[in-house]
């Protein structure tokens, strides 16, 4: 697996340790050390994820990645050595991808950052609960029979279905579908999830795997699987 990876972190030592393992593992890599050039830099180089360290000089991680979430949907993981429950949960609900605690393993670290690019690469084909679905061509399949999406359907059931039971707002849903900071209204993505659901309910009737969550917004979760 190849790719570029920005690194913000302050600590030199740190910030060097994942350089190096994510080199070895094919990586090529970028630091910076300070919080206030990490939006700007992600906008100009468009790397393929943010290793993002949440107490930096400047502006802290979670500012950083709201900012980034305006305009990217690239794969984010946060790292830290705060560990209370309210930081882990801020950090997703603002769009973070996945979460480290410090101390790690750089093996891990390298790990993580595998399985989050293979969640989340468009050219990439994932399985899970009965559907398939190939980035490469935009297409989709539960339980053997294809689903005719949109491209925008398929990105939304893409996402959803990369977290399952992760609950994600409206604004989040229309920051990933709709990168490019256009304006859009608030009920599209009501819009596209009734869409979606019929389609899904054409080929497997009685099937719910996008759920709303009242006054926050939508989940994929396959509560039960047909025979």
């Amino acid at each position: 697996m190849t790719g570029t990876i920005l690194i913000v972190e302050d600590e030199e030592k740190i910030a060097t340790l994942l350089r190096d393992y994510l080199r070895l593992a094919g990586f090529d890599v970028c630091c910076l050390a300070g919080g206030a050039e990490a939006a700007p830099w992600v906008r100009e180089h468009a790397p393929d994820l943010v290793l993002l360290d949440l107490m930096l000089p400047g502006r802290d991680g979670l500012e950083i990645c709201k900012d980034v979430r305006v305009f990217s949907s690239v794969p984010i993981i946060m790292i830290t050595a705060r560990i209370e429950e309210i930081d882990r949960l801020l950090g997703l609900e603002l769009g973070a991808d996945d979460y480290i605690c410090k101390p790690f393993s750089p093996r891990e670290v390298v790990a993580r950052v595998k399985a989050v690019l293979r969640r989340s690469g468009p050219g990439q084909t994932t399985a899970l609960a009965g559907l398939v679905m190939d980035g490469a061509c935009y297409r989709a399949a539960l339980d053997g029979h294809e689903l005719d999406l949109t491209a925008v359907e398929f990105k939304l059931l893409q996402f959803l279905a990369a977290s399952p039971g992760r609950i994600y707002s409206r604004q989040q849903l229309m920051d990933r579908i709709y990168p490019d900071e256009r304006v859009v209204a608030d009920r599209t993505i009501d819009s596209h999830i009734k869409k979606l659901r019929k389609k899904i309910a054409d080929v497997a009737p009685g099937e719910d795997l996008i759920h709303s969550v009242y006054g926050v917004g939508y989940k994929f979760e396959r509560a039960s699987r047909r025979e």
